[in-house]
């Protein structure tokens, strides 16, 4: 088992700002019955998200690739510090090899989190966009969505132009703060933003794997978890949904 803090390796990173026609990639998966939506799913959200989890493969499983220690929980006003330590316990090493997690973590020193900073994008980070978004597609998730929209008429049957879409959706920048170009999608979802005016409140930050790497540089403070609106369901090492109360970088 591996011990908290585990090194997170980036040598190959680097690889990751070369032209996205030249890096190499994970096989495809093969395209079969599992990702192409049944009437039931395409008729029920719930279903289609439910089958969106069955073929991820790649997830992490609780106590086997990583633990948690979710320490005690507060209502949602409450500011009392409720956790005596660190929300992981250990990772495994190997976890932040794998392709597309490698892939995603890369992106995420993009961005200035500060709400109202213009953001600029560079050659290499546009690159590692372009290298993100192919290694994702190749995925079952990823395929069975792109089955599930075009079924859907909501986008194009075709592979490059969904691909697209998804580079648009994720990193076109936008306004944010009064700043024209200071967001996008992904940086309010996954990286997090702190807002300038009053407390620095957080927005956004919905990423687990953020919250782990900004853990293991000591930008986080873990303080407990918001009790879940169904009483009974209390949070444990096993619960791979949690809304949590922290502090970044403050």
């Amino acid at each position: 088992m591996q011990g908290f803090p585990a090194p997170v390796h980036m040598h190959h990173w680097d690889s990751y700002k070369k032209p996205a026609v030249e890096q190499d990639y994970s096989d495809e998966v093969e395209c079969g019955a599992d990702m192409n939506p049944s009437g039931e799913e395409l008729a029920n959200i719930s279903k289609a998200c439910n089958k969106l989890w069955e073929l991820d493969l790649n997830r992490l499983v609780p106590g086997k690739d990583y633990q948690i220690d979710v320490g005690d929980g507060k209502k949602v006003h409450q500011r009392e510090d409720m956790a005596d330590g660190c929300l992981f316990s250990w990772m495994r090493k190997d976890v932040m090899e794998k392709p597309t997690y490698s892939r995603f973590c890369c992106l995420l020193d993009n961005y200035n989190p500060r709400e109202g900073y213009k953001e600029v994008v560079t050659t290499k980070e546009h690159q590692e966009q372009l290298a993100f978004i192919e290694e994702i597609s190749r995925t079952a998730p990823i395929k069975y969505l792109h089955n599930y929209l075009s079924a859907k008429s909501v986008v194009s049957e075709s592979h490059q132009e969904f691909k697209r879409m998804l580079k648009s959706l994720w990193f076109d920048l936008y306004a944010r703060g009064g700043t024209s170009g200071s967001s996008s999608a992904f940086e309010h979802v996954f990286v997090g933003e702190i807002k300038e005016r009053g407390e620095g409140e957080v927005s956004g930050f919905h990423n687990w794997l953020q919250f782990y790497l900004e853990e293991l540089k000591g930008n986080v403070d873990y303080q407990g978890y918001i009790f879940p609106r169904r009483r009974g369901e209390i949070p444990d090492a096993e619960t791979q949904l949690l809304t949590i109360q922290f502090e970044w970088n403050g």
